[in-house]
């Protein structure tokens, strides 16, 4: 039979196993938890993006590339082109408003209350200077084909903003010169240096 000293030893000694076993097990359910926050936010991101390669998904997460501001970044460069000459005009809000439907950001949200408030007032430049470090992050991951589809999407779609007001009747110049260099400035996040 053990001593009263040694019983409170071996007690010590189990409280002690016991709090570290304790701790390991809450770190390895945190560490699970975490793993299992990271996959949902790519399924999450796979679908706002339509992007599917896992290791671009797993990039954009670590990049801390949320869902709900995916959409909304993407049409930073229709907002630039639009604000070009100094105003946005009543057919190029419009071509905005489309193309944010078509990227899934309905009335009513979050992300087309954000749109909204570019539209009402001009971004600060920040603005373009951020969407010009994601998108070269993203180009980073994409393989060539994948950043010259992002571009020709996204610059189509800049494009597609910038002749919507543009000519009279149909004729003459679609896109003016400030247009055309916001345009220029903005394919350029698409090289990579």
């Amino acid at each position: 039979m053990p001593t009263k000293e040694e019983a409170v030893l071996a007690e010590r000694r189990q409280a002690l196993e016991e709090e570290f076993f304790r701790r390991r097990e809450q770190a390895l359910l945190e560490k699970m938890r975490q793993e299992q926050q990271r996959r949902e936010l790519a399924e999450a991101l796979a679908e706002a993006s339509g992007i599917k390669d896992p290791e671009v998904l797993r990039k954009l997460v670590d990049l801390g590339i949320q869902p709900r501001t995916l959409a909304p970044l993407a049409l930073v460069p229709l907002v630039e082109v639009a604000w070009a000459d100094g105003s946005i005009a009543r057919q190029e809000r419009e071509a905005i408003a489309a193309a944010a439907q078509q990227a899934g950001i309905e009335k009513g949200s979050a992300g087309f209350a954000l749109l909204e408030s570019w539209l009402e007032e001009r971004p600060a430049p920040a603005l373009r200077q951020v969407w010009r470090e994601y998108v070269r992050a993203l180009c980073t991951v994409l393989d060539e084909p994948g950043r010259q589809r992002l571009r020709h999407e996204v610059m189509g779609r800049a494009r597609a903003v910038a002749e919507a007001a543009g000519g009279i009747l149909g004729l003459g110049r679609k896109v003016s010169p400030a247009e055309e260099e916001v345009l220029r400035e903005l394919e350029t996040a698409f090289t990579l240096d």
